[in-house]
Parts: C-alpha cells; structure tokens; sequence
C-alpha cells in the first residue's frame, strides 16, 4: 500500500473508532476523525517512529476498561470506548499506525508492558514518581481524586477525616489507594479498612451493596456515576473537593524514547488543532484539560 492509500485508510480508520465510541458520549458532539485537520497524517512524525513500530503499523496499548467515561467497554461487552479510546484512535491517524487498547489488570499493566507484552499503557493512569521507575510517561490530562458514597450519603461523609473507621473500597495499585494509606495518620485508634479489588468495577460493587461506605475514583469517573442515569440511583460525590490532582500519562517502557518522542509530537499536534479539546467536550471532560503535553511531569510535580 502507498503513502497516501495508507494515509486515507488510518484517518477512515480514527474517524471510525471515534464515531463508534461516540453513542456513549453526547449527542451533539463533533465528530473527530477525517474532518478535523488535527487527525490527518503527519509523515513527519511518523519517520520519527522506532523503526519496528513502522514496519509492524500498529500499536497495542493496555487498558482497564471499567473506569468510564475515560475507558470502559460499550454494549457489546467487547468494544472499549472512551475519552482514552478517541485519543488513541487519533494518535494513531496521526502516527500513520493503528492503536489497539487491550483489556489488562491495571496492578501489573507497567509491568507488562516493560517486558514487551504491550508497548505502553493507556488507562487514565496518574503519572508518579514511582511509576517513572517503570516507564514514561507523556502527559494528556489533570484529575484530582474524588469520594463516591451510596446515593443519599446514609453516613455523612463529606470529607477524607470521615472514613477513619470505615470500610473503603478502592481499586489496588492506585493513586486512590495510596491516599488512603497516607490518610490513616490522622485517624488515631480508628483506621480505615482499606479493600482492594482487581477492577473498579469490583470496588464500586462493594459500595452499591453497602458493605463499604464508600470508594476513591477519579474525578471524572466518580461525575459520571453520580450523573449518568444508569448509575446515579446509586452513587453520589461526598463532595466536589478534589484531592491530590495530578496528571494522566500514557506510559511508554524507558527502552522506547523514541515511541515517547512520537507519542508527545502527535499529542502537540492535536492540541494545536482544537481536536484535542473536541474530544474533552465530546466527553464531558474539558475541566481536565492541558494547555501543552510533557513527558514525565507528574512524577516531578509529585516530588
């Protein structure tokens, strides 16, 4: 296939995962894909790619899809969609490769990928500074950490003081889990009783049968319980106080900078385009929004 035949086949391609994730997202929304000049082909870039990323034409990314509205599989039980999905499909048109978010257990997703089963990680995962031990990461997006409790808030809790001697739901491994941990300092002889679980979908189900008061999500995952009508029945935010913002990164293993290199051109460019802050909207995340990518800056911040 040539430059060019390539070229219209990956911005079809971005277009097509975009519009198909988009019977999750709003209505109105405007479509990515070929119609915005920031999901066209970048030859450029793409040169810049490893030179076996190239050959192959396509990436796979790993994922936890059960953090909507940033990933999270559609009614097909199959497709993952999200805000996560649209930027990979976009990055990719950009890249002149295909982007494939695989299903993987967020514990050990950093993992994997350092020893190749995947070539990076995209999962709305907060970048640190012990996870910049494992990989790279190209920064896309700020959230803060959020608590959910079962609709109508039956214990009243408003704020992190109020889980001391509670049950907490929480997803292993996350950012969520280690404020609850650094939390315990201020609950004396009432510590909370920290549960993971292997998915957030697990730890959200502990919340909804009452057997946690309540469970740390993201921001914008823990709006979307509180909001959308499949959900809100049953979740609510404690509060609109978000702890700890910090930033999303895709993770790229330390052995791949030029794959980081490309990844943070092809993100620049989209941001430069409006593309970018389409997707924000199309999903209802604008408040999270970057003015510039960056490589590795959370960890710094955190630090």
């Amino acid at each position: 296939m040539n430059n060019s035949s390539r070229r219209r086949g990956l911005v079809a391609l971005g277009a097509a995962l975009v519009l198909a994730a988009a019977g999750c997202a709003q209505p109105d929304a405007p479509a990515a894909g070929g119609d915005s000049p920031g999901v066209e082909f970048d030859k450029a870039i793409h040169d810049r790619l490893p030179a076996d990323v190239k050959n192959k034409g396509a990436l796979r990314f790993a994922t936890d899809p059960s953090y909507a509205p940033m990933e999270s599989y559609a009614p097909d039980g199959r497709t993952i969609v999200g805000f996560d999905a649209d930027l990979a499909a976009a990055l990719g048109a950009i890249l002149g490769v295909s982007i494939t978010l695989v299903q993987a257990d967020f514990s050990t997703a950093l993992d994997s990928a350092a020893a190749g089963k995947y070539d990076g990680v995209l999962s709305a995962m907060t970048d640190t500074a012990a996870r910049e031990k494992k990989a790279d990461f190209v920064n896309y997006f700020s959230a803060g950490t959020s608590i959910v409790v079962q609709r109508g808030n039956p214990k009243g809790v408003t704020d992190l003081k109020d889980l001391c001697g509670q049950v907490v739901a929480v997803e292993h491994t996350t950012v969520q889990e280690d404020l609850l941990k650094r939390s315990q300092a201020g609950c004396g002889d009432s510590p909370i009783e920290i549960k993971t679980f292997k998915t957030n979908a697990d730890a959200l189900m502990e919340l909804r049968t009452g057997r946690a008061v309540a469970a740390l999500n993201d921001f914008p995952p823990a709006t979307q319980l509180a909001n959308d009508q499949r959900t809100r029945a049953y979740y609510q935010l404690a509060s609109t106080v978000q702890y700890e913002p910090g930033l999303y990164g895709i993770a790229i293993p330390k052995n791949q900078p030029l794959l980081r290199d490309a990844l943070r051109d092809a993100l620049d460019r989209l941001m430069r385009s409006g593309a970018y802050n389409d997707l924000l909207l199309r999903w209802g995340l604008s408040t999270g929004a970057l003015q510039s990518s960056s490589i590795n800056a959370g960890g710094s911040a955190a630090g």
